[in-house]
């Protein structure tokens, strides 16, 4: 389709467009409706290309150079025209290595392939074109522009991801530095909020960068506590590796070859995180410091062998992991993942084709699921066969129709604002987003449903999605429904790299029951963040309670469903509430509601029980086992007398068990009265832990009954199976 972009040519206000015309027919009606059109067409049976573009400048020839990579040192000139078209009868070989400057009277048009498949959100960067600090200072660029925090940062629509493509001639995309990331001699790439960077090779040692930086924006920079939403996958970084973030961060599938720490070193104060996930990483020659992180889940890495200390304060959790921490009060290695699937990711082959690797899945996992010439067990596809590409306008009538003709949808980085919800409604669909690519219910009353609904079906892949909700609904996402129970043990359901947000943007009142809902069994979620924004770029204090309400973060009904770092916060009833049998979570972070105005309005168990539990095991649940714990209490937005007695809450039966849980006090005067079932300590008196809690000798909850969504709330139009 084409993009609104195209049409602002039309005043001449720019001096740069990029192209963005749709590769795939499903919004021909869109293309019927513009009469402006940047076009490319390769013709690989010629191997020839032809553009065109609409009229501008007053008069001349069009001059037409020619560029390996947007960003070439070179671009030499093939040709010129006084038509609006051009055949390029020599391009080179590669043809997404072929971007093309169309100039007249001093204006200029970029087209390429590239861009007109992924839109202007996605930055692709060539080596082999390019000077090795090219791509540093095209991303430190944007970095300056929507990077940073506040107004410009935090809460802008923008999104972006930035590719590498592979390493030639033992090149890399270092242009040499030396200190800490955090230094201007290091020379690093600084990655800013709703940025994705990803390396397009095979493996990670394909793509090889610098120093990787991200800049707490809080308290002078000591403060990484609000550094969200941004993610790094599949690629090498030589030098310093200086991930200081919070939640909503990913760093997936690298190669570490120097340094690599979790916490800022900007000046000289005590420095603080609130993170954090890192999964299927090789450390290659240092132990790693976590520092003042609060907390940590670290999925099947590598480490070198020593006893250097790694940091963290409450809760590390290293989970399938080669030479983790000892275990103690802090850190709890778990010795295998015992059922996991890769997020999958975009590359470039052999072939010169851009392609979707989907991983296998693998059971009782210890380590990296890659080597230095090995991709991993798994199915590529081709991209442009199977999948859908979006870009930013694009609507859920276009994804729907996409789904339904059976492509998988990538989602490039953008704002996708939604009537009704994205249906995945078949085996073995998937929903891939770059950027942290947005799905939102805007401020309209069209939409009263939700974000996405998937069906009960085996194999379904949703991964690096932001949930977010500008509107009332039942649900922000939900997996199968409440009725269809079916076993998908052979070909289990992937929720990977999943944020929910429940207010921060929007004025209006909203109001939301449950962010996420599994009700399908055998699923696995492979980091989520589950968030009642307790901050945002509208006023807060005790507006927030009435303005933004959510009830649950995740209701889980599902059997068999297996989590791995949850982190969920601020919700007003119970934040996880657990229903289905056999459940496991592997690490959970959560903080309470700041803004509780007072005790009576936040009672659980029919008003008898002070505040709700962050981690309800329901009382009918017979099997359930969850380890690495943390509730941390922030009771500032309230009367000063709010208390929550219980960090979490479980039966008293045989095989349902808790373990490594710890409370304690961040600010405010409330706290939480006891770690499990009235046990464990106040937060009175400092952070309190529980190593254990298996069929003990703690007060089990009174028995309740919960509400939750029924299928009166689905749309009537979306077919659930029976």
């Amino acid at each position: 389709m084409i993009k609104k972009l195209a049409l602002a040519f039309v005043g001449f206000t720019f001096m740069l467009i990029l192209c963005s015309f749709e590769m795939i027919d499903l919004s021909e009606k869109k293309n019927q409706q513009e009469n402006i059109e940047y076009k490319i067409v390769y013709d690989k049976k010629k191997h020839n290309i032809t553009l065109s573009w609409p009229a501008f400048g007053s008069s001349g020839n069009y001059i037409i150079t020619r560029g390996g990579s947007r960003l070439a040192s070179e671009f030499i000139q093939v040709g010129t025209t006084s038509k609006l078209s051009f055949t390029d009868v020599k391009p080179n070989k590669n043809k997404y290595e072929n971007y093309y400057k169309v100039t007249r009277n001093g204006m200029t048009v970029l087209i390429s392939l590239e861009n007109q498949i992924f839109g202007s959100n996605m930055y692709f960067y060539d080596r082999k074109y390019e000077k090795a600090e090219t791509a540093r200072n095209d991303i430190n660029a944007q970095f300056e522009t929507i990077g940073l925090g506040g107004a410009n940062g935090e809460w802008t629509t923008k999104r972006q991801a930035y590719y590498f493509k592979p390493n030639v001639n033992g090149q890399t995309y270092d242009s040499g530095g030396s200190g800490s990331a955090s230094s201007v001699e290091s020379n690093s790439i600084e990655l800013g909020f709703y940025s994705h960077i990803g390396g397009l090779g095979k493996v990670p040692s394909a793509v090889k960068l610098g120093s990787i930086f991200t800049r707490p924006h809080l308290s002078g920079g000591a403060n990484a506590t609000c550094t969200f939403w941004r993610s790094i996958e599949n690629l090498t970084v030589m030098r310093d590796f200086a991930w200081t973030v919070s939640q909503s961060t990913s760093a997936r599938r690298m190669l570490l070859e120097s340094t690599s720490k979790y916490i800022s070193d900007i000046g000289n104060t005590n420095f603080w995180g609130s993170g954090g996930f890192i999964a299927d990483t090789h450390y290659a020659s240092s132990r790693p410091n976590w520092g003042g992180q609060q907390q940590w889940y670290t999925r099947n890495a590598v480490f070198p062998s020593g006893s250097d200390v790694m940091g963290g304060s409450y809760n590390m959790v290293w989970q399938g992991c080669v030479n983790p921490p000892q275990a103690d009060d802090v850190n709890s290695p778990i010795s295998t993942t015992p059922i996991i699937r890769e997020k999958p990711f975009l590359f470039l082959d052999d072939d010169g084709e851009y392609k979707i690797f989907v991983p296998a899945w693998q059971k009782d996992r210890v380590g990296v699921s890659w080597s230095s010439t090995d991709m991993g067990e798994g199915e590529i596809q081709d991209l442009l066969t199977n999948w859908y590409v979006t870009k930013a306008g694009d609507t859920d009538v276009e994804i729907n129709v996409a789904l339904k003709a059976g492509k998988n949808i990538f989602f490039t980085p953008g704002h996708y604002s939604l009537n009704a919800p994205i249906q995945v409604n078949r085996k073995d669909a998937m929903l891939l987003g770059a950027g942290i690519a947005s799905v939102t219910l805007e401020p309209t009353e069209k939409n009263t449903w939700g974000c996405i609904y998937a069906d009960d079906k085996d194999g379904i892949i949703i991964a690096g999605l932001l949930m977010d909700s500008f509107n009332s609904t039942t649900y922000q996402i939900r997996i199968g429904n409440e009725v269809v129970k079916a076993d998908h043990s052979a070909d289990p359901i992937l929720l990977s790299d999943i944020t929910c947000r429940v207010g921060g943007v929007q004025s209006k009142n909203i109001q939301i029951q449950v962010s996420m809902q599994i009700n399908s069994n055998n699923v696995v979620g492979d980091h989520f963040w589950l968030w009642r924004a307790d901050h945002g770029s509208q006023k807060g204090g005790d507006l927030r309670w009435t303005r933004d309400r959510c009830k649950n973060g995740l209701i889980v009904t599902g059997n068999d469903v297996t989590l791995y770092g949850l982190f969920t916060e601020h919700y007003q009833e119970y934040e996880v509430l657990w229903l289905g049998e056999r459940g496991r979570t592997f690490f959970f972070q959560n903080e309470p509601p700041y803004d509780a105005p007072n005790q009576a309005s936040w009672s659980s168990q029919d008003g008898r029980v002070e505040g709700y539990a962050a981690f309800k095991v329901a009382n009918r649940v017979k099997e359930h086992h969850s380890i690495g714990m943390g509730s941390y209490a922030v009771f500032t937005g309230t009367d000063g007398k709010v208390n929550k007695k219980n960090g979490f809450e479980a039966p008293n039966s045989l095989n349902v068990k808790l373990e490594k849980m710890c409370i304690t006090r961040f600010a405010g005067p409330g706290n939480i009265q006891n770690v499990v079932n009235s046990t464990g300590g106040s937060t009175a008196t400092g952070a309190k832990r529980v190593t254990s809690y298996h069929n003990g000798e703690g007060v089990q909850p009174y028995d309740e009954e919960f509400t939750l969504p029924n299928n009166e709330s689905y749309p009537a139009y979306i077919k659930m199976d029976k």
